[in-house]
């Protein structure tokens, strides 16, 4: 039997990339940090849009998706309209949602190449 955090952050996670498909995400992957000493969260959920726009819109969408289920909202969130990349901190899950470029530039995955990979097939 999951310990109750397990379930929530997994519910969370569920969620988040749900939210990230249904405005059309892309490249959709989950680092999973648990094992890692020095990790600065449990886990990584990473996805990409093609414009300001849609990175701010998988952002809301994220936000509004929690919200509603689980009643919380992220304890930070950087980046705004303008942004090619947002972040939002829900303790034990960091979501960043990037542009393209931006994603390639600060590669993630290869900086947290250590950890634990899901990816998400595109809808």
């Amino acid at each position: 039997m999951k310990a109750p955090q397990t379930v929530v952050s997994d519910s969370l996670n569920d969620l988040i990339v749900d939210a990230m498909q249904d405005i059309k995400g892309k490249n959709i992957v989950k680092l999973d940090l648990r094992h890692l000493h020095d990790a600065p969260t449990n886990c990584f959920i990473i996805c990409e849009g093609e414009s300001n726009v849609q990175v701010r819109a998988i952002s809301d969408s994220i936000y509004r998706k929690i919200k509603e289920h689980l009643q919380t909202t992220p304890s930070h969130i950087e980046g705004g309209t303008q942004s090619n990349w947002v972040v939002m901190d829900y303790f034990d899950t960091v979501v960043h949602v990037f542009q393209k470029e931006t994603r390639a530039y600060y590669d993630l995955e290869s900086l947290w190449s250590d950890a634990k990979t899901t990816e998400y097939q595109d809808v």
